[in-house]
């Protein structure tokens, strides 16, 4: 099994956090105790600018949830195909080639599901095999590649493509001054990645996948989330989550890297999920890592915001076409998210 390709895609309107910053001010500038103090919080989140779904002067137009859900399909569907036309070529392949599809996001909801409707859009085979995933969270995008990665195991000659698409920016809260909602306005954004999985009877050239493990934590569901209501989903947001990796993150490292004859000396590169600049410096805490060894995920939070499943696709993407490993390097690929829980994946290039 191989990853064959990986792309992103995301809106084309992009802002510095400093403008976003700015219209949240305005947006909250009467109900605001220190409404000032929100441009210097953000300023402090580790990102730069975010892309986000629609014209930034669109969003105080909104007024429900099914609404802010409406423009969630619409670019969920343009985002989707444009980050799989970029992997299968990348990956070169075409889109008859595909035998099955996972999609995951947590910010919105479609019935028909988004990877349904991409069959008449991008004319996909009608057989293909549909594995619509809800509710993941930040983990989607690593589980997302294991699960891929279980299903070419069971058809080697058959390539599955997992796709992500997180649009945070329509699940925003305007009437919620919260701590949680504060970070989450400062912190998510809004982008789409595509993976492609061969099985192992197909000739490809990505990094294999050679294991995965997934990990729950008992009796913590409070951490992360959402509370879903009538004004959609309001985000449920622990100060425990920095905590949580520092607790469970390097002994499940460990523990699956001892099941394959590992340890962390032999890894590489870590190709790991953004979370924000706590769960990145708990991160390198909890393995000890030196300097340095998380800094494309920092890099990737830096230039997009934290992209919930989509994020640590991103990641992925950075090494596979522009800092690639050396070939017979062992990477691994790790996130958590909502449960608590977390995924691993281990890879070879």
């Amino acid at each position: 099994m191989r990853i064959a390709g990986v792309a992103s895609a995301f809106p084309p309107q992009y802002y510095p956090q400093q403008v976003i910053a700015s219209a949240l001010q305005d947006h909250w500038s009467e109900t605001m105790e220190r409404p000032e103090y929100l441009g210097r919080f953000m300023a402090r989140v580790g990102v730069e600018g975010r892309h986000l779904a629609l014209p930034i002067d669109r969003y105080e137009a909104l007024t429900d949830w099914g609404e802010r859900n409406d423009h969630w399909i619409d670019v969920s569907e343009n985002l989707a195909e444009q980050s799989i036309c970029r992997a299968l070529t990348r990956a070169g392949l075409c889109e008859a080639d595909l035998d099955a599809i996972f999609f995951v996001s947590v910010t919105g909801v479609a019935a028909p599901s988004i990877d349904a409707r991409l069959i008449n859009r991008m004319n996909l085979r009608p057989n293909i095999k549909r594995i619509p995933i809800f509710g993941l969270g930040c983990v989607a995008g690593a589980a997302g590649i294991a699960r891929a990665a279980d299903y070419v195991r069971g058809f080697p000659t058959h390539n599955a493509v997992l796709v992500s698409v997180e649009l945070c920016s329509l699940t925003w809260q305007r009437n919620d001054q919260s701590a949680a909602n504060l970070i989450s306005t400062g912190l998510f954004g809004d982008g789409s990645a595509a993976v492609i999985v061969s099985g192992s009877a197909r000739e490809t050239f990505g990094p294999e996948v050679l294991a995965t493990s997934s990990s729950f934590y008992r009796d913590t569901e409070d951490v992360m989330g959402w509370d879903i209501s009538s004004d959609g989903f309001k985000v449920v947001l622990s100060m425990e989550v920095p905590n949580m990796v520092r607790k469970h993150l390097g002994r499940d490292v460990d523990n699956f890297l001892a099941e394959q004859g590992l340890s962390r000396s032999d890894i590489s590169t870590w190709i790991m999920h953004t979370g924000g600049p706590k769960v990145l410096e708990a991160t390198a805490e909890a393995l000890n890592l030196p300097d340095g060894a998380l800094q494309v995920s920092w890099d990737c939070l830096s230039r997009a915001g934290n992209l919930s499943s989509a994020s640590v696709l991103m990641v992925l993407e950075e090494f596979m076409n522009r800092r690639r490993p050396a070939a017979g390097s062992y990477s691994l690929l790790a996130a958590m998210g909502p449960g608590f829980c977390s995924e691993l994946v281990l890879l070879r290039w």
